[in-house]
């Protein structure tokens, strides 16, 4: 009886999409995260009679046919990539990125990692790091007589000293833009890698190029929208319960076969 395989396949289906659900909700307080959806596709159809096969008694063609589902598959998991609120925090290394673009770091394997958690830090040395003590790209230090930094909208770091009137500029922040940014491999800790789905990224200065820009003293919200997700949770607890009464029916008429004498 294929009715137990097909309703299995939903019962998995709707597993996932609640473990996609509850993922979102346990980053609602994440910065820079974007909330996820899971996406599915029905699997192969077994043809009992083809769409358009030739009927041999009148030689007329049959218009539908008979194809049997097999049940439903996963096929994706995609990222929402609309951008969440603006969080004012008055901290002089905290930075949102207003629009497209992520800020690049370096791993210690010396790759590249992409994030938009603009929450920095800076090290004992003064240079300034990720939350996780990754370095940000390009490398940039505060002295530390620096009395004060400020980060205008193009990323430029300025620090301003208690000796001097005018402010030093120390170097400037840059944005990486994707092709396809959901293409892009999530890692944890707010980061992520490139991947030949995403494309090669498109490195320029804030603003520049249809990235966004630099507000100093802001961090970006989570974009999970509570509502919509407990919604889709009721969804998807529901659409587990039916396809479990799917199996128990089906289990039912497997044991009334068994009871024919």
């Amino acid at each position: 009886m294929r009715a137990l395989q097909i309703a299995a396949t939903g019962m998995s289906a709707q597993q996932m999409r609640v473990e996609v659900i509850s993922n979102n909700l346990a980053n609602m307080s994440t910065t820079g995260y974007n909330a996820r959806r899971a996406e599915f596709a029905d699997l192969h159809y077994q043809q009992m009679t083809r769409p358009g096969t030739i009927n041999a008694t009148d030689g007329t063609t049959i218009p539908a046919g008979v194809q049997l589902g097999l049940g439903v598959r996963p096929t994706a998991v995609t990222v929402n990539l609309s951008q969440g609120s603006l969080s004012a925090t008055g901290g002089d290394l905290d930075l949102a990125i207003d629009g497209a673009g992520y800020l690049e770091v370096t791993l210690p394997s010396g790759i590249s990692a992409y994030t938009r958690d603009g929450g920095l830090k800076r090290t004992g040395e003064g240079q300034i790091v990720t939350s996780d003590g990754y370095p940000v790209v390009p490398d940039i230090t505060i002295p530390e007589d620096a009395r004060a930094v400020a980060i205008n909208a193009d990323g430029e770091v300025y620090a301003y000293f208690a000796d001097q009137v005018q402010p030093q500029l120390l170097g400037q922040f840059t944005l990486a833009g994707f092709t396809n940014e959901k293409g892009l491999e999530a890692m944890g800790s707010n980061l992520f890698l490139e991947t030949g789905a995403s494309g090669p990224p498109n490195v320029s200065t804030p603003g520049q190029n249809g990235l966004g820009t630099v507000r100093q003293g802001y961090l970006e919200e989570s974009s999970v929208d509570p509502v919509r997700e407990i919604t889709e949770l009721i969804k998807a607890q529901r659409g587990y319960e039916l396809n479990a009464k799917v199996i128990t029916a089906a289990d039912q008429m497997l044991g009334a076969t068994t009871q024919v004498r």
